[in-house]
């Protein structure tokens, strides 16, 4: 099969300039696979290898799609790409209930694979799902209106997730762990970042959980029941050794009903519950109130399993109108420190 449509050379190079403007020079081995509504995603991921460029041009695409080669990139031309569910469930992701699934396997990561400037939307699972990969880009995609998570991955490293819109999910916005099949200790993810998105009306906007060293800056998280979920529990090495500095975390008050893992949520900024060594820092949390058990501006809870939060520390964020207080700290762990921060009331008091 020809890697490269000819017919289609003069369309491509006019679409590819619009969407990178001046193309830097490419590799003579490296190809963009140009899709059209109504032709198969699929079959484009197929036929290419690593480094080449698979582009959707604008429209609506019926399909689940399944990426296990190395360093390809899938990107849309914006919001205007759309990927929604098949009429019928053909093949492991689409199985899943899953939109786009980039995987690697048991023994061997998939790495330098990029997803770009689409939409994902209405699946019953989740909308870009990642499991054994490294170096996993996921920017500019807009998950909407999946029945479990926005953006996920497990199992990985080095991933990077920024500037994305995650909204009206079932569950997480973005999601990202060790593994949801087994009890194991925190993974190491190299320095994975979670930069600049924007994470609205999801049951949890941002989900962190079992997992060491990792950015999570610069992110809007409102409307959802809780911002930022930082979780942990008995299984070691211990979730944390990571920092959430400098994101907007505003007026969480959707009200979501007890789970069997987790209380009712409502009012919740940034949540740290059974972690150790985390910095939080330079945050804005705003207007977050409810009831819960959970509920506040920036909250260490004692994680759910009884195992303590210790050494965090939370300093010089800005925090205003949350309830039933701006800093609430139920946990009696050692060592978790409050510092510097801007804020009219605490639980206990005298935290401010």
């Amino acid at each position: 099969m020809m890697r490269f449509h000819i017919s289609r050379l003069a369309c491509t190079v006019a679409i590819i300039g619009a969407v990178f403007g001046a193309a830097p020079p490419v590799a003579a081995d490296q190809m963009t696979h140009v899709v059209f509504p109504g032709e198969s995603i699929q079959q484009a991921v197929d036929a290419a290898e690593p480094g080449d460029t698979v582009l959707l041009t604008p429209g609506t695409y019926r399909e689940s799609v399944m990426v296990s080669t190395p360093g390809i990139t899938l990107s849309g031309m914006g919001r205007r790409t759309v990927i929604e569910p098949a009429p019928t469930k053909t093949g492991k992701c689409a199985e899943a209930g899953n939109g786009i699934c980039v995987l690697g396997t048991k023994d061997h990561d998939v790495e330098g694979v990029t997803i770009a400037s689409l939409t994902v939307t209405g699946f019953t699972g989740t909308g870009v799902f990642a499991m054994a990969t490294d170096g996993l880009t996921v920017r500019n995609v807009t998950a909407v209106k999946n029945g479990v998570w926005g953006i996920a991955q497990e199992r990985s490293v080095h991933g990077v997730f920024r500037k994305n819109t995650a909204r009206d999910n079932g569950d997480a916005g973005l999601f990202l762990a060790n593994t949801i099949k087994e009890e194991a200790g925190a993974a190491d993810t190299g320095g994975t970042v979670v930069e600049h998105n924007r994470l609205e009306g999801n049951r949890i906007g941002l989900t962190v959980r079992r997992l060491r060293n990792l950015t999570v800056a610069g992110n809007h998280l409102t409307g959802n029941c809780a911002g930022v979920f930082v979780v942990g529990d008995e299984n070691k090495p211990r979730a944390g050794a990571l920092t959430v500095r400098d994101n907007s975390v505003v007026k969480n008050n959707k009200s979501c009903p007890k789970t069997a893992r987790l209380d009712a949520l409502q009012g919740s900024g940034i949540v740290l519950t059974g972690t150790e060594d985390a910095l939080v820092t330079g945050n804005r949390v705003i207007g977050n109130a409810g009831a819960s058990s959970l509920s506040g501006g920036i909250v260490l809870f004692k994680s759910f399993v009884g195992t303590p939060s210790e050494r965090n520390r939370i300093s010089d964020n800005v925090l205003e109108d949350n309830a039933p207080a701006d800093l609430v700290n139920t946990d009696a762990g050692k060592d978790n420190t409050f510092e510097h921060n801007t804020c009219r009331a605490s639980s206990p008091a005298g935290m401010c």
